[in-house]
């Protein structure tokens, strides 16, 4: 245990210091004086606060109580009508968290702070997804394998604050850099304070940007996280996107992960990446097979393209995502795959240390762990029910979608795909019962919200004419 390291502490170090009764002096010999913790709830949203040193002690070795109603509201703190994990039925009593130790990060933008991340334990671990990730990672685990993953995201960002975005009605936004402009090496040099306080912010979190450079269009950025095992990576996306949108607004701009947010430009992509190893290679390696696609990653990718359909709304979970999945936009609108083939919503990717599987599908307002958590669950499926996988897309998948030669046509709304994924045996069966019916439910909730909204497209349209 290396105390000029001590973002590297195996769980076994971890809890060797929880017997000793050593975490508090460990905390001081890191300076650490103020402790947050966090949970992730449905959408995907960081929720935490501060405790002191004691209640933080006490929490870290038996867990502690946060007021259930956390995964009893929406992403704009309105409670569900009829959620059963939690509502007025259950009095918002405390849910049980469990603290991951090893899931300590520093804040350089908070001195003398720790992060620590935490899942709802006992009754409500079922509908928590963080821990429906760690029982899919513990599955393949049974299987054999090891899942590694990562995500890539990107992102826009505006010269707004939250108060001037507000008094405009989310209209006439000002971006950050105009014009379309992707790989830009002017922006990056121009803005270099921005990009490099990005890459050191993450870096001091333990977080490493593998990639990061501007997308095409005005003021949006891609950062490529790395590879690793996939609990980690799904805690990795989790933190950097509220702590990118951290880091914006203490520099008076503003990042959103919004799938969509003008018609007038691409949407913003979320992609994700999975692969196994079994005995520390590549288990979806295969030199003498066709694109070096092993069996086991056969019927792993013959999984995903099979389930896409009933598993889309872990993966596209607001009304605003399918606002990106339109023709020539970018985003596949099948269950489809292919080679190397940006176009397809699963893409192989070849090479010994590389082999994977990217989902291009994924739009950046997905909760990274059910986002990961679909991918791996639908290619586990694949794996244990031996799928087939079906012939690969070569060439414009666009095209070929609008011939219907490119796959099961993906649902057009979140209504559609929630009711499919709610009717999903193949859901219930890697995910459960209790989260199925509780995540279906609050999607069907986020479809009535909206279906009481009247937009400005519509009254454009019908108010003077119709």
């Amino acid at each position: 245990m290396s105390a000029s390291d001590p973002d590297n502490l195996s769980l076994a170090e971890i809890q060797e210091l929880m017997a000793g009764g050593a975490l508090g002096q460990f905390l001081d010999r890191e300076g650490i004086r103020f402790h947050k913790v966090a949970v992730t709830d449905i959408d995907g949203i960081m929720r935490g606060k501060y405790m002191c040193r004691d209640k933080f002690l006490s929490a870290a070795k038996g867990g502690f109580g946060f007021c259930d109603v956390v995964l009893g509201w929406d992403s704009n703190d309105e409670l569900y009508d009829d959620g059963q994990v939690s509502g007025w039925h259950t009095g918002y009593r405390d849910a049980p968290v469990q603290i991951d130790l090893e899931s300590r990060r520093t804040l350089p933008t908070e001195p003398a702070t720790g992060l620590w991340l935490g899942s709802f334990a006992g009754a409500y671990a079922d509908a928590c997804p963080r821990s429906l990730l760690s029982r899919l990672a513990a599955r393949a685990r049974d299987l054999g394998f090891e899942a590694q993953g990562s995500a890539e995201y990107e992102f826009f960002i505006f010269d707004e604050t939250p108060e001037s975005a507000r008094a405009k009605g989310y209209r006439d936004l000002k971006p950050f850099t105009p014009g379309r402009f992707g790989y830009s090496m002017i922006r990056a040099g121009v803005h270099v304070e921005l990009y490099q306080e990005i890459l050191d912010t993450f870096a001091a979190m333990g977080i490493e940007i593998e990639g990061l450079h501007t997308e095409t269009g005005p003021g949006v950025l891609e950062a490529a996280l790395r590879y690793g095992p996939i609990e980690a990576a799904a805690d990795n996306a989790t933190i950097f996107k509220t702590y990118m949108k951290i880091l914006a607004q203490r520099r008076g701009l503003m990042a959103t992960f919004m799938a969509k947010w003008s018609a007038d430009y691409p949407g913003q992509s979320g992609h994700i990446h999975v692969s196994l190893l079994r005995d520390g290679e590549n288990a979806f390696y295969d030199p003498s097979a066709p694109a070096s696609m092993s069996e086991t990653m056969r019927h792993f990718v013959a999984g995903q393209v099979a389930l896409l359909p009933e598993l889309l709304p872990m993966v596209c979970p607001t009304i605003n995502s399918y606002r990106r999945l339109v023709p020539g936009m970018w985003a596949p609108l099948a269950a489809n795959w292919g080679v190397e083939n940006r176009t397809t919503s699963i893409r192989v990717i070849e090479g010994e240390h590389s082999q994977r599987t990217e989902f291009r599908i994924g739009p950046a307002d997905a909760n990274p762990y059910l986002a990961l958590g679909a991918a791996l669950g639908a290619g586990l499926y694949g794996i244990e029910h031996k799928l087939e996988l079906p012939d690969p897309v070569e060439g414009n998948a666009y095209e070929l979608q609008a011939a219907g030669k490119a796959g099961v046509p993906l649902a057009s709304s979140l209504g559609e795909a929630t009711a499919a994924f709610r009717g999903s045996a193949a859901a219930r069966e890697i995910f459960g019962d209790t989260f199925v019916d509780h995540f279906a439910t609050t999607r069907e909730w986020e479809i009535r919200q909206n279906r009481r909204h009247v937009s400005d497209w519509e009254l454009a349209r019908y108010f003077e004419i119709i």
